[in-house]
């Protein structure tokens, strides 16, 4: 996609993308200070949980005191988020992160990487986002197919307190296979390196920044080991020449960056624990956990064009700990930011509010099972959908089972939590042969990844590169009969990678959604008896 670039440097430094431009520079060597102030990940949590956890609110509390500490001591302060603000929480997604993109805007976010779940909706929703935002959403690697031309923002170029900082978004290229096909088709996703590098080239040769930050979601992973991922930060870093950017500020990954003493990835931090971001060719690289657990707070020193890191902290916003206590002080929620979001709150409950069922056990969507091995959750999961279409078998992928069950009465909040993207049920129905050819490439995505394969009413053996003993309701599939598979509308449009059915005959798309079947099925059947699923 290299032979696209120049037109869209072309049109992203002549179109008005630039905001608060500096008419004046300040001395080389005057020193500065600038507190970076970062989240990522807030997945639809604009209000806090069940235990008084994070939440808009108190993130506000905080926010406001970081500022007012900076100011006084004279630095310069920006805050920016790695994206993903849509789904995960009912009450969020059935109001399209209305609440939450309106609350950003109250918070004071100066910018935001557009995420892969930013693509959950149809486009006229990101759209919507857009609008509600007094914040721009950026991404400099997302193109139009028809024209390369950039879909969205590439970049700002900010002033604070005399301070110019140059904000560059890009966005995984991952997106085009885990985001709903039907929404990203007319969008390319490039390699964000050589964009980076030549779109920083410019900024600087026409703004000369004091200070160039990308901010992403693309994930860290330490070293560089991305495995099944598309590359993220790290590769960036290395890839980009040195002095192209002075930080990274990302997401996706969901995990807090810190790197201990001999430069390995520390996994086991904890609230109040110190944290210090990892560092490649040049350039700092930060992330915030998720859903506004934490916000992060980088201190850098500008001299003489040099940024050098004072000090990092990842702050929690009101967690506690496996004794239920508060791991930190408790910080107050915000009154004004409280009184706006509560009306949403109300409304989101008022929607999903009731038990419609109950379940005798715990059933497991925790992303280190369902990403994994068979789970009994997406087993209750493949039966609703294959009772609604009358299915023979069915099956998903793992990465669309995004919550637990919990034992005892379930509410279509849980529901929502456990299918927040409203895919449509399909089936198709195949002759055998043609089943098994198509199971031949759904049955091999690995473990440890969105794709890799729940499935209910077949069972089969992989031997080397061949499919063996598939049985269909335990008996053997007949290459000649025909047999009725149900699948979401994600992965029937190609999601996760899955082989495109849309087109195929035989498929037949239904109105019903994912949580809808799930809901009623668990009405019918209540109570839902782990060891029969």
């Amino acid at each position: 996609m290299r032979f696209i670039i120049p037109s869209l440097l072309a049109l992203s430094l002549t179109a008005c993308y630039s905001t608060q431009q500096s008419t004046t520079q300040a001395a080389d060597n005057t020193t500065r200070y600038l507190t970076v102030l970062h989240t990522n990940d807030h997945h639809g949590r604009f209000w806090h949980n069940e235990d008084g956890e994070y939440g808009m609110a108190a993130r506000k509390t905080l926010l406001d005191k970081l500022r007012a500490q900076a100011h006084a001591k004279g630095h310069s302060v920006v805050l920016l988020s790695g994206g993903d603000i849509n789904t995960g929480v009912p009450e969020s997604d059935l109001q399209h992160a209305e609440p939450d993109f309106k609350g950003m805007s109250m918070l004071g976010y100066d910018a935001m990487a557009i995420g892969n779940h930013e693509f959950d909706n149809p486009l006229d929703v990101l759209d919507k986002q857009i609008g509600w935002s007094n914040f721009p959403l950026l991404s400099a690697n997302i193109l139009h197919k028809h024209n390369g031309e950039p879909a969205y923002q590439p970049y700002t170029v900010i002033e604070k307190q005399g301070l110019k900082i140059a904000i560059i978004g890009l966005t995984t290229v991952d997106t085009v296979k885990i985001a709903n096909p039907e929404f990203v088709g007319g969008l390319d996703f490039v390699d964000p390196a050589p964009v980076t590098a030549q779109l920083s080239e410019q900024i600087k040769a026409k703004y000369s920044p004091d200070v160039t930050i990308a901010v992403t979601h693309m994930g860290h992973y330490h070293d560089a080991a991305f495995g099944i991922n598309a590359p993220g930060d790290v590769t960036l870093a290395r890839n980009v020449p040195a002095g192209t950017l002075d930080m990274i500020i990302g997401g996706h990954s969901q995990e807090p960056v810190c790197i201990d003493e001999n430069g390995k990835e520390d996994s086991a931090y904890v609230p109040g624990k110190a944290c210090q971001p990892d560092q490649q060719n040049g350039i700092w690289i930060m992330q915030a956990h998720e859903w506004g657990k934490y916000v992060g707070k980088a201190v850098f020193e500008i001299s003489q064009g040099k940024k050098t890191l004072q000090s990092y902290e990842l702050l929690p916003v009101n967690l506690k700990d496996e004794q239920g206590q508060w791991a930190t002080n408790y910080i107050e929620h915000d009154p004004e930011i409280k009184a706006f979001l509560a009306p949403y709150q109300k409304a989101g409950e008022s929607k999903i509010s009731g038990a419609v069922g109950e379940v005798d056990a715990f059933l497991d969507g925790r992303r280190n099972t369902v990403r994994f091995k068979q789970s009994p959750l997406g087993d209750l999961v493949i039966k609703a959908q294959m009772a609604a279409v009358g299915a023979d078998f069915g099956l998903i992928s793992g990465g669309g089972i995004r919550a637990s069950i919990k034992a005892g009465e379930v509410s279509y909040k849980d529901i929502l939590k456990v299918h927040p993207f409203r895919n449509r049920i399909t089936y198709i129905d195949w002759r055998g042969e043609q089943l098994i050819d198509y199971l031949s490439v759904a049955s091999r995505f690995p473990p440890d990844s969105g794709a890799y394969l729940q499935y209910h009413g077949i069972e089969f053996d992989i031997q080397g590169d061949k499919l063996t003993n598939l049985k269909i309701q335990g008996k053997p599939v007949e290459p000649g009969k025909t047999y009725r598979m149900s699948i979401n509308s994600y992965n029937a449009a190609g999601g996760d990678g899955y082989p495109v059915l849309t087109d195929l005959p035989g498929f037949t798309a239904t109105d019903s959604t994912d949580a809808q079947v799930l809901k009623d099925y668990i009405e019918r059947h209540s109570p839902i008896k782990r060891s029969a699923l």
